[in-house]
């Protein structure tokens, strides 16, 4: 065993950069208990909603690509610091906004923090942990923080709001980045950083470029009724930057992403496992807070306890899946894990078409007993299968895979439970004519357009009518939009199992 193996102080960097990783999984989902109370305090609209969401995932998705080969260029650990200091700011200004346009702002440079950040957390662990079955458990450890975070977003979300106005859950960002920025320079090494790396900012405008438009895409396409102008534009510049971003790629000798990696069978299964049980578990917790709060009654915190079901599963699956994983390799995680989930992912829907908040639960926590393991395995298969000059590549695209899944959840998912709802309301609601709500919204728009609308109708047959209808088509959108989660994790196991179908446990996965 080497020097830094037995430097007792390697747990301690796990816990101070471990910080860093809970808050920005936290930040994904800590507004989805929030988002009620900040849409109605701020007048937000449908699409602002999803854009107080989205604004997040995207800006670093589109960084993420540039951040991981920039820490070998100033040093990993300089890094981790600027985007702990860029976060702290963003969250003051998140927890102070007076309107929607400075709250989504302040979610853009939350972002900027965290993709600035993560990337360095991953790195900082791969050159502290030498030895591969430490690394694992720390990988696995770092893997159930990220679950965690995920799954509790909504609960602290909840639990702030008991207590304090809604800028509190950004307000207590600000704790944990001072302690984590004080314990780092006791912790960890000095950086040694390389000034003669590359880092091509072209890159990494191109790619943030290609996923907003290929967001935008997918959003527009969701709304009724289509801008099928915006959607053309869309298309064609996610097509443009693609191709530019491919093509400068391959000339590059240092990229930011080398597609090569990619024939690796395990960092493929990996980037699937990664984004694909994130989607469900940032899907299924955004959307079942929402339900319960908007047609059960919940309180913010009630709903957000209800989900943490999620994390208790994911939390026993991911630990013990890091430490089996040199014995039984990674299929039986990755593949296993996703397919468990799926089926958890057909007890939720079956719990909401019976309205069953019980089937409901067991359903949540059978899929975050599988998407742990799963997302734990995956974390591994691609750190541990890159070799050490693609190290900061490799966290990158594992951490990409996260987010993007995270964001894809929210654009996909968010902007089918719009639509679904919208038909069926059209479809099942007699005629309101005559009727006029509050100004501004329309009941076949969304729930809460729904709640609002008959807000301002008198008490009466026809303001029932109304909320008994939105609350039916709620019901059954979020039955069908669950079954689509079933369909992705389904494919997403079936896909990779195929692929490490000849991989033995214990084979070298290096690229």
């Amino acid at each position: 065993m080497n020097e830094i193996a037995k430097d007792p102080r390697r747990w301690f960097l796990l816990a101070t950069v471990g910080m860093g990783v809970f808050l920005v999984c936290l930040d994904n989902t800590v507004l989805y208990t929030a988002l009620p109370t900040i849409v109605a305090e701020l007048d937000a609209t449908a699409p602002q909603m999803l854009w107080i969401i989205n604004a997040y995932p995207i800006v670093i998705c589109g960084l993420l690509m540039g951040t991981g080969t920039l820490g070998d260029k100033v040093g990993h650990r300089r890094l981790f610091i600027i985007g702990l200091s860029i976060f702290g700011l963003a969250s003051v200004l998140g927890g102070y906004s007076p309107n929607v346009a400075t709250l989504i702002t302040a979610r853009g440079l939350l972002a900027i923090g965290a993709a600035t950040m993560m990337p360095a957390t991953l790195a900082l662990i791969r050159h502290t942990f030498e030895e591969p079955a430490e690394m694992n458990l720390a990988i696995g450890i770092w893997s159930a923080l990220a679950t965690l975070a995920a799954a509790f977003g909504p609960v602290v979300g909840g639990l702030l709001l008991e207590y304090f106005r809604w800028g509190s859950v950004f307000l207590m960002n600000v704790p944990i980045v001072l302690a984590a920025l004080i314990a780092l320079p006791f912790v960890s090494k000095r950086d040694e950083p390389n000034p003669d790396q590359a880092w091509d900012f072209r890159s990494v405008l191109q790619a943030m470029i290609l996923l907003v438009s290929f967001v935008l895409f997918i959003k527009q396409l969701a709304h009724r009724p289509v801008d099928w102008r915006v959607v053309a534009i869309a298309i064609a510049v996610a097509l443009i930057f693609g191709f530019r971003f491919t093509k400068r790629q391959g000339k590059l000798q240092e990229p930011l992403l080398d597609f090569g990696i990619f024939r690796s069978p395990p960092f493929l299964s990996g980037v699937f496992g990664a984004g694909l049980a994130m989607f469900a578990v940032a899907g299924f917790d955004f959307l079942t807070t929402q339900r319960l709060q908007l047609i059960d009654g919940f309180s913010p915190l009630h709903a957000g306890v209800y989900v943490t079901i999620v994390a208790v599963g994911s939390l026993i699956s991911s630990l013990t899946a890091g430490r089996l994983y040199t014995v039984h390799g990674a299929r039986p995680f990755i593949a296993g894990g996703m397919a468990v989930g799926a089926l958890g992912a057909i007890i939720v829907a079956v719990g909401s078409k019976a309205n069953s908040n019980a089937v409901i639960l067991t359903g949540l926590g059978i899929l975050g007993i599988g998407l742990g393991a799963s997302m734990a395995v995956s974390s591994i298969a691609m750190i541990g299968g890159a070799p050490p000059n693609r190290a900061g590549m490799a966290s990158s695209i594992e951490e990409v895979s996260y987010e993007l899944g995270a964001l894809m959840s929210v654009a996909i998912l968010g902007s089918a439970i719009t639509l679904v709802y919208s038909i069926f309301y059209d479809v099942n609601a007699p005629a309101l004519a005559g009727s006029h709500g509050s100004a501004g919204h329309e009941p076949n728009v969304s729930l809460q357009d729904a709640v609002q609308f008959a807000a301002g109708l008198p008490d009466g047959s026809v303001k029932a009518t109304v909320l008994q209808h939105a609350h039916d088509s709620y019901l059954s959108a979020y039955t069908l939009t669950a079954l689509i989660v079933v369909l992705v994790l389904a494919a997403g196991a079936l896909y990779t199992n195929r692929l490490l179908r000849h991989r033995e446990p214990g084979e070298s996965e290096i690229v």
